[in-house]
């Protein structure tokens, strides 16, 4: 017996559908390092784990995901009270991921809050008692509420009176003492005011090192408690024990503890600012509307409206859910949302998204998306998201914090002691170690990172410029390629039918028969053709065994025939050579930039349709903008090689592939890879999605599909090309200020640290500097909240 624990954990599976399966997950859990035992219950659908040591969840996940199933999982996002630095974000961090059933927790210090992915039957309660018993406060955020949050007294700016009141008397001798004044007010007075500060509001100090100290860590809190209540305790001593005149810090200790609650206050009002965007984006939930069910007007919570309800918007409100009009016209400002200024024409049949400013019409709509399903509610999740996610030059300042307080506690230690055996002076001694302790508080360490992407990715979403997390804004900075979809993208993406030529069919068959085709479909040349159709009053056939053939065409069959519409690619799949005739007709419109569709009737092509998209009135300017900047720019699509090549003469794109098949475009973006480049795609279909997750940075139009916008890196609410150099921009701005407040963090202590040992800082000067380092490095994140785009500015002036 070797009396060693074993540590259990019960993982649910989902994907098992037979005894087989058990027993093969059962083998590839038994290989994970350190298992001694595992049961799969097919039944339960749940799989007991053994082991000699505790293993993260995360791996035994993985080895799940890697046998072909999956592990249900939620996220908990809790708001934290109580952090002040790298340190305790650290220490929280480890007390989360240490929890069973945790698979990974993210501490933001900038925003105060946890994101932990957990087991389905881990508890918030367990959460919440785990984040008590390290010291700090967890909330669940209410929900439910969507107002803007109310305003509440500042606390935090009254104490901060207190202390400058009880501070200022105990400097003015200093102060007078530069205009030859000498006066020095009574010593007792000295101590009363000094112990309000120290113990008023010092006792947030204090507080923070003993639930540091009692789970065995240390923080800022340890620093500052340790450092002023030195400086207290050697004026008390002088005072009660040696001569009158023996000089005293009271001055000290309260002056650098009303310098940092200062800077903590200046830090969490400028934190506040760096989150105003996702504040912005939350109160454009309104939180009743209108409803109208069996003829009766009802005032509703969004909570009990259901969807296909009717629901009425006047002039000046907001669209409460996300709906299609079915009555009525208006413009609607959508700004908050897309980042468009100017407002947005929408009448019958048109899509409308929750948080949009109705003008001035009456609005009738048919409820489509509710609650966390709308696009507002994706939107603030996607931008939560990127602002808990950490880039990978974080988790390197994150290792150097972990270990940052021990060091400089050494160091104080190590100053106390040198400055004593070599001067002999103890006062002296203990003063300088309260310099080291004050100045070295990792503040600006903690904030560096979080408070930098907080502002850019909420600048960003503000102009509808979505960042899915925060390795995109590395990668964004290393982008010398932008690719380019044609249609959709860079093409108004509403085709119209221009021209079309048959043989052996008449026109108005050749176009009932597509038309037939593509009834239903929501691919814009499907649209054109329906529309064509509909223009002409043509009645469609019923097909039938219809299936489409991804980034090809579709088929079906009539009166025993089989056809298909395709394009270019279609042909040669197929190995057809069109009638010289209409082969001769297609080449003249690939000449003049045209798309052309093949109609195919029993393995022989019948008719071509040809579609004229001409190219978006910005994408011109887009695609100068990103050659102006050194990006190459480059074309793909799947329609025919004149007709790309006549869009991208128009644009002044000279890169390019034509004619390729949705997996073909994730390998021409590979190829340009090989080549040297660090690529970033933009698309908005479905066949775009391979290219998008291929390649170094996705970026879908929000415009697009689900799917494109799920594949993609960024996603652009604003339908125009302008956007993505925008993107890029604010990316490249955003990396660069975390690396400028990394640079200033670091660099002040490793010349505020010398200083402070060699005794040239006094603990007031330490104080100030370190509330000041604090401050500057949000202060410096903040400058992107001034951000605008290029084509914005150009429009307003």
């Amino acid at each position: 017996m070797t009396g060693q624990k074993t540590e259990r954990l019960m993982l649910p599976i989902q994907g098992m559908y037979c005894a087989a399966c058990a027993t093969r997950l059962e083998k590839v859990l038994s290989k994970v390092a350190g298992v001694s035992h595992v049961s799969v219950n097919l039944a339960s659908e749940k799989a007991q784990i053994e082991s000699d040591a505790k293993i993260a969840p995360a791996a035994f996940i993985s080895a799940v995901e890697k046998a072909g199933f999956t592990v249900p999982q939620r996220t908990v996002t809790l708001q934290i009270k109580g952090m002040h630095c790298a340190a305790c974000q650290q220490r929280l961090e480890k007390v989360l991921n240490r929890e069973p059933g945790v698979i990974s927790a993210v501490v933001n210090l900038a925003s105060e809050k946890a994101r932990i992915q957990v087991l389905p039957d881990v508890a918030d309660t367990q959460l919440l008692q785990a984040i008590a018993k390290a010291g700090y406060e967890g909330l669940v955020p209410d929900s439910t509420s969507n107002a803007a949050e109310q305003p509440k007294r500042d606390t935090d700016r009254d104490w901060l009176i207190v202390g400058a009141i009880c501070t200022l008397p105990l400097l003015l001798p200093m102060i007078a003492g530069l205009w030859g004044a000498q006066f020095q007010l009574p010593v007792f007075w000295q101590f009363l005011l000094a112990s309000i500060v120290q113990f008023g509001l010092g006792w947030r100090f204090y507080r923070g090192a003993w639930a540091a100290l009692r789970v065995g860590s240390s923080n800022m809190d340890v620093l500052v408690a340790l450092g002023t209540t030195a400086a207290y305790g050697l004026s008390l001593y002088q005072w009660l024990l040696q001569a009158h005149h023996a000089h005293l810090y009271f001055e000290s200790s309260a002056t650098v503890i009303t310098l940092v609650w200062f800077g903590k206050w200046l830090e969490q009002r400028a934190k506040r600012q760096t989150s105003e965007a996702i504040r912005a984006l939350q109160a454009l939930r309104p939180e009743q509307a209108w409803v109208e069910r069996d003829g009766v007007e009802q005032w509703l919570l969004l909570a009990m409206i259901r969807l296909g309800d009717r629901v009425r918007v006047r002039a000046g409100e907001r669209i409460p859910v996300d709906g299609e009009i079915i009555e009525g016209s208006s413009h609607l400002d959508e700004s908050l949302l897309t980042g468009e200024s100017l407002p947005v024409s929408k009448q019958a049949g048109d899509k409308v998204s929750t948080g949009a400013m109705n003008g001035e019409g009456l609005l009738w709509l048919r409820t489509t998306a509710l609650g966390e399903q709308t696009l507002l509610a994706r939107i603030i999740a996607r931008v939560e998201q990127a602002q808990m996610a950490k880039p990978p030059i974080q988790q390197k300042v994150d290792q150097i914090s972990a270990v940052f307080v021990p060091v400089v506690l050494v160091l104080a230690l190590l100053t106390v002691t040198g400055w004593y055996v070599f001067t002999g002076q103890g006062e002296a001694a203990l003063i300088h170690a309260v310099s080291v302790l004050v100045i070295a508080c990792p503040c600006a360490l903690g904030l560096a990172t979080p408070a930098a992407i907080m502002a850019g990715t909420g600048t960003a979403a503000r102009h509808g410029i979505l960042i899915r997390d925060a390795e995109v804004l590395e990668k964004a900075e290393k982008i010398n390629m932008v690719v380019f979809d044609k249609t959709g993208t860079l093409t108004q993406g509403h085709p119209a039918l221009s021209a079309q030529q048959v043989i052996g069919i008449s026109e108005q068959q050749a176009l009932q028969i597509a038309a037939a085709l593509q009834q239903g479909s929501a691919h814009p040349l499907g649209i054109a053709l329906q529309q064509a159709a509909e223009h002409q009053g043509l009645a469609l056939p019923l097909l039938s065994e219809i299936r489409t053939l991804a980034g090809i065409g579709v088929q079906g069959k009539w009166q025993d025939l089989d056809y298909a519409l395709v394009g270019g690619q279609g042909l040669i799949q197929r190995q057809l050579t069109p009638d010289a005739t209409l082969q001769a007709g297609a080449e003249q419109q690939y000449q003049q930039g045209r798309t052309v569709s093949w109609l195919i009737a029993a393995e022989q092509v019948v008719a071509w349709f040809a579609f004229q998209d001409p190219p978006k009135p910005e994408a011109a300017a887009a695609i100068k903008t990103l050659q102006q900047q050194g990006i190459k720019v480059a074309l793909l699509s799947g329609d025919h090689l004149q007709s790309v090549q006549q869009i991208a003469s128009l644009l002044g794109i000279d890169e390019m592939a034509a004619q390729v098949l949705p997996e073909q475009k994730a390998e021409a973006i590979v190829r340009w890879q090989k080549q040297g480049f660090t690529v970033a795609m933009v698309g908005d279909g479905i066949n775009d999605a391979p290219a998008l997750a291929e390649s170094d940075l996705g970026i879908a139009m929000g415009s697009g599909t689900d799917v494109a916008m799920a594949s993609a890196a960024m996603t652009l609410m604003r339908n125009d090309p302008r956007a993505v150099a925008d993107a890029l921009m604010i990316a490249r701005l955003t990396s660069r200020k975390i690396r400028q407040n990394l640079f200033w963090a670091f660099i002040y202590n490793l010349v505020a640290l010398p200083l402070a040992v060699m005794g040239f800082l006094d603990p007031m000067l330490a104080g100030a500097a370190m509330a000041f380092s604090s401050v500057s490095v949000v202060t410096n994140a903040l400058w992107l909240t001034r951000w605008h785009p290029a084509w914005a500015v150009i429009r307003e002036s």
